[in-house]
């Protein structure tokens, strides 16, 4: 019978698409703590891990949570994952998408399908609308502006977020994090030219030619909680490439906190 594996990496999205899935076999780099019970398993042994997939007879794979690059130890390197290391290491000097296409390639080769999350479970993944308060015009603009920014910064493959207010750019998403970032552009409120006008919001969105079936931007209660620290106004993220957590908790804490929830097409 075919099953699905399930690649948990660290977040609330493992735990989720591990509930909406009938039986799955769940995994993790065991340099990961996820927070679902998972087989550990080591990038330096690939292809035993996918031989040991395809004799469980899966043929599906999810990919669900942020993965961190993982210490490589050469030694432990079997002989058939060394004859793959040359593609996977091009891929980690030409960034994490280059790298995690590499990876999905392997899997694929050896008869695997990658499902992506809105595959499993399509609700994650809102279409266009406001889904709490309400977006003003000048919300509208930074909104673009924030857009544009993380549109150019995407070739860099640096990071999917930004912070704009009244046209000015406080933060860009790097390796620290969305967290980071906004404790960062909280630091910074005060460069706003006006202290009465648009308090600015977080935007977040794929990058450009990204691959869709893996780590898609992702936000939730923690996301509208750091916003409203921060002192912004709002979330505004790319329709339909955007993962929404607990959607229900979101929109009542962004609700509580005055804040607007939108997905802009």
């Amino acid at each position: 019978m075919s099953r699905i594996a399930l690649i948990a990496g660290e977040g609330r999205l493992a735990p989720a698409i591990a509930a909406a899935l009938d039986n799955p076999l769940i995994y993790a780099l065991d340099s990961l703590n996820p927070r679902v019970e998972a087989r550990p398993f080591r990038l330096e042994r690939l292809v035993p891990f996918l031989d040991e997939l395809l004799d469980q007879g899966v043929t599906q794979v999810v990919f669900a949570g942020a993965i961190r690059r993982p210490r490589i130890e050469p030694e432990l390197f079997d002989a058939r994952t060394m004859t793959i290391v040359p593609r996977i290491l091009m891929g980690m000097q030409s960034g994490d998408d280059a790298a995690l296409r590499a990876v999905l390639d392997v899997f694929e080769e050896s008869g695997l399908h990658i499902l992506s999350v809105d595959q499993v479970l399509p609700d994650l993944v809102p279409g266009e609308g406001v889904l709490a308060g309400e977006p003003g015009p000048r919300d509208h603009k930074d909104a673009a502006r924030a857009a544009a920014i993380v549109r150019a910064l995407g070739p860099l493959d640096i990071g999917q977020g930004a912070v704009v207010a009244q046209g000015l750019c406080l933060a860009v998403e790097a390796l620290p994090g969305t967290q980071a970032m906004l404790e960062f552009a909280a630091l910074h409120a005060g460069l706003k030219p006006d202290p009465k006008g648009a308090r600015g919001l977080l935007y977040k969105a794929p990058k450009p030619g990204q691959d869709r079936r893996i780590d898609l931007p992702t936000i939730g209660p923690d996301t509208v909680a750091q916003v409203a620290a921060a002192g912004l106004g709002g979330i505004v993220w790319e329709a339909g490439g955007v993962i929404l957590l607990e959607r229900e908790k979101a929109v009542a804490a962004a609700r509580e906190a005055g804040l607007f929830l939108w997905a802009r097409a």
